[in-house]
This record gives C-alpha cells, sequence and structure tokens, in this order.
C-alpha cells in the first residue's frame, strides 16, 4: 500500500511536510522520501523505514532540505518521489495505486520512442517512473495526467511538483482518497483526512474520482473535473484506514464500531467476554460488545512501541514471529473464560490460528471468531496491499481446491454466496483448520450497510469478484 502528502506554502512547508507524511507511516513500511522545491531548485531524500521509522530516518533530512512547495510519501514498494527531467521541464512524481499493465505500457514507451528506466523496485521498473514516462508522451502536464488516467488498468492517484506548484491527479474511479487542506498561507494534499489537522489545516475539499487539480500557496484550481463513476476501496475502512480518517464522509473508527453491531444481530453465542485482537479488530469488537450487552475486554495487549504491522513483510515466516512478538497475553482475562474474538479479516490464517492456539494454551475454554469482513476470496488487484504471489495464499482459496479438486469462477461465485450450502461448508473447514470452537464471518450486506454509501460506489472485488 502507500500513502503521500503535499504542502504549497507562502513559507518554509519542511515541518509540516515532515509532519504530514509521517503520519501516513501506517500505510507502509519499507521506502518512504520527500521532495522539496524552493530557492535553490529542487531537493530531494529517499530512505530505506523497514528497520527505523520515518521520524528517524528523517530527522537530519529536516534541517537540510529548503521550500515552500514539497511532496513526501510512504511506500510498501517503489522508492520514490522521482526526480525528472523532460520536455514538460523539471518535477519531482509519487503515486499510490497498482498498474496491473505495466509491462504493456513499457512496451508501448518502447515503441514510441527510443526510451529507458532507470529505477528498479524488486526486479521490476518502479511503477512510478512508468507513470512519469506515460505522462511525458503528452505537450502538457494537464494532458499527460488524463493519458495516465486513461491508459491504466488498476488504479493510480498521482502527486507532481513542479517549480509552480503542485499537480495532483485522483484514481479515474477513486479507489483510494485525495483530501485538501487550508489554513493561512498555505495549502495541503492528503491521503489520510486526519494527517493536517494537528498541523492547523482544515478540511477545504476532497477529491472526486478522476479529478485533477492544480495547487499552490494561492489557492486550489480545478483541471478536470470529478466523473460520476466511482469505486471507493471497502478495505480502507475494514483495515488499512486509520481511526481518526474520514473518506467520502464516512470515519473509519464509527464504520466498524456500525459493522460490530451487524455482526451481533446476526449472532446468538454468550461468551464471557467480547475482544478484539488488536488494533483493527478493536472497534468491531466494541460494537459487537455494545450491541450484544457483552462485556468487552483485552485479554492481550499489543506492543506498540516496537512492532508494526504483522503481515507487510515478504516472509511469511517472518510475519508470524511478528504476529506473535507483539501480542503479550494477560492471563487473568483468559484462563477458563469463554471468549469471542473479533479481527479485521482472516487472509491466510496462519497468524489467527496461532494466535487462537496460543489462547487456549493459555486456559480459554472456547474461542469463538467473528472476522468483521467476509471472506477474502480474490487478491486484490487495483491496490498493493500485500505481495502475496499467488492467490492460492488465501485460505478460503485452499479450502475451495481441496474439497472441489478445482477452481472455477462458477466455483467461486457460489462459495462466495453466504447463502449457499458450499460458502457454510467452506466456513466450517476453515473453523476446524484454525480450531475455532465457532466461526462467523461478517456478511457483505454488513458491511456496505457500515459504510453508508451507495453500494455501485464501493469496490468489493476481493470478497465477491465483482468488478
Amino acid at each position: 500500500m502507500g500513502g503521500f502528502f503535499a504542502v504549497a506554502s507562502k513559507e518554509s512547508c519542511v515541518l509540516d511536510l515532515f509532519y504530514g507524511t509521517d503520519y501516513h507511516s501506517h500505510l507502509g513500511t519499507r521506502r518512504a522520501g520527500m521532495a522539496v522545491h524552493g530557492e535553490n531548485g529542487f531537493g530531494r531524500a529517499i530512505h530505506n523505514i523497514q528497520n527505523s521509522p520515518f521520524r528517524t530516518k528523517f530527522e537530519k533530512d529536516v534541517e537540510e532540505l529548503q521550500g515552500n512547495l514539497g511532496i513526501g510519501c510512504i511506500s510498501d514498494f517503489e522508492p520514490q518521489p522521482l526526480l525528472v527531467h523532460s520536455h514538460l521541464g523539471s518535477f519531482a512524481i509519487t503515486t499510490v495505486g497498482k498498474i496491473a499493465n505495466s509491462d504493456e505500457l513499457v512496451q508501448e514507451c518502447y515503441n514510441s520512442g527510443k526510451t529507458h528506466f532507470l529505477e528498479m523496485s524488486g526486479g521490476s521498473i518502479n511503477q512510478t517512473e512508468v507513470a512519469a514516462a506515460i505522462i511525458n508522451q503528452k505537450d502538457s502536464m494537464l494532458e499527460g495526467l488524463q493519458y495516465l488516467q486513461e491508459k491504466v488498468v488498476g488504479s493510480l492517484s498521482v502527486l507532481i511538483l513542479t517549480k509552480e506548484g503542485i499537480y495532483a491527479s485522483r484514481d479515474r474511479l477513486g479507489r483510494t482518497p485525495i483530501i485538501v487542506g487550508k489554513k493561512d498561507n498555505a495549502y495541503c494534499l492528503s491521503f489520510e483526512s486526519f494527517a493536517f489537522l494537528n498541523l492547523g489545516y482544515s478540511d477545504y475539499k476532497e477529491l472526486g474520482p478522476a479529478e485533477i487539480i492544480f495547487m499552490n500557496a494561492d489557492g486550489v484550481k480545478t483541471l478536470q473535473e470529478p466523473g460520476e463513476e466511482m469505486k471507493m476501496c471497502s478495505f480502507l475502512w475494514v483495515y488499512y484506514g486509520y481511526p481518526t480518517s474520514t473518506y467520502e464522509g464516512v470515519n473509519v473508527e464509527e464504520m466498524r464500531y456500525q459493522t460490530g453491531r451487524c455482526m451481533a444481530r446476526r449472532d446468538s453465542i454468550k461468551p464471557d467476554y467480547a475482544a478484539g485482537v488488536p488494533d483493527s479488530g478493536v472497534p468491531a469488537a466494541i460494537g459487537y460488545s455494545n450491541q450484544a450487552q457483552i462485556p468487552f475486554t483485552r485479554p492481550f495487549i499489543k506492543y506498540t512501541p516496537t512492532w508494526p504491522r504483522s503481515f507487510t513483510p515478504t516472509s511469511q515466516a517472518q510475519r508470524n514471529m511478528i504476529a506473535k512478538m507483539k501480542l503479550i497475553p494477560v492471563q487473568p482475562l483468559i484462563k477458563d473464560k469463554k471468549l469471542l474474538l473479533v479481527d479485521d479479516s482472516i487472509v491466510r490464517g496462519t497468524q489467527l490460528g496461532e494466535t487462537t492456539e496460543f489462547l487456549y494454551e493459555s486456559g480459554a475454554k472456547e474461542v469463538h471468531v467473528r472476522p468483521a469482513c467476509p471472506p477474502i476470496m480474490y487478491s486484490c488487484k487495483y491496490l498493493n496491499f500485500s505481495r502475496s504471489s499467488s492467490e492460492m495464499e488465501l485460505i478460503t482459496r485452499r479450502v475451495i481446491l481441496e474439497r472441489e479438486g478445482e477452481i472455477t469462477d462458477a466455483l467461486m461465485e457460489e462459495y462466495s454466496n453466504p447463502d449457499s450450502d458450499k460458502y457454510k461448508a467452506m466456513v466450517e473447514d476453515i473453523r476446524e483448520k484454525l480450531g475455532f470452537t465457532s466461526l462467523q464471518f461478517a456478511r457483505l450486506d454488513d458491511i456496505v450497510e457500515a459504510i453508508g454509501l451507495n453500494p455501485c460506489k464501493l469496490c468489493t472485488y476481493c470478497w465477491n469478484g465483482k468488478e
């Protein structure tokens, strides 16, 4: 995944850029960067943040970077922002999203003229450089961004820093957000709506799908009006979004509370306690607890000072170890108790299975698991949520293959239907494999109800395969 932040100010933008970018650290754990423009031209810093947080890595850069215009990013993939020199002038560019047809676009660039790419990430061409190459096919920055929206399969939101100001282009279908903030003598752009509040900015506007703007310290100009069609990623509310964020007017924390309430209304068990797997499972557990009138407790605590999100490392063994190390048990709240455990989702199943085993070893009588979203049936092809190399890493896929001996589109559709016998059999197989006392997923209609937007405005591909 990834996030970005930008500032256009009549004064130095560096501190605002530094802290605003840092507020996106929950969206990536591998690469980060900042680029600014001032009297001395462009300046840039990029660091690996796998073993050290953003603030630590960039503290010295804050003292050296100078400018009143700047963009910053956190990324799980490509080093960025990139500095580019072309017939459109010099600019810095950063992106959020996933170009699914990158190979095709690279070949088109080769075919259009003799060109080359310098940035390689994990053996592949840096998608941000691919985006820059596509933009440079046109005669203006606006035309280039429009052409990029037209050509990209997948999703891509873009920030471009020039010496005159900052361009922002939201993904064509608005799968990810861009919010504009305003204060005296400055404007900012942010993936997360909360990232600028403590910096003194207030909400100014949220870009619509495919909207393109130009921003400087004097104001914000719309260059392309937003489109009508939108497919906002539902999983941002379920997992990736920070609790204080609001997308399309819907707060993440409130959505998760509502999901828990919806789940409780469909349930009938009476455990001793309801608990959430920290952090993203906690609000749904609170909502469940309040609706079901079951006490909410914290039978284990996340050790937050050092452990990042557990599923981001490439190695499954490393993910499992981190998941185990970061949760500290509270033994009196586990021993001889019937627990209802809410997690944000089940992807591979490994970590939650180990957590459940750990609870039993600590004396729990029962562990009832309630994921706060439907079974994940399809790997996301629009956003880089994880580095899964195969859809067979999904526990749903493995169970279906074991049951059927094959996986077809028709079978996937049937197994995605929560009212079908095959779905119920799949859930029971997952429950047995992972050792839960019972297992009941949130339904897709629960998620849609909790978000509260028109279902046509939401992307639910990972759960039902609907484009």
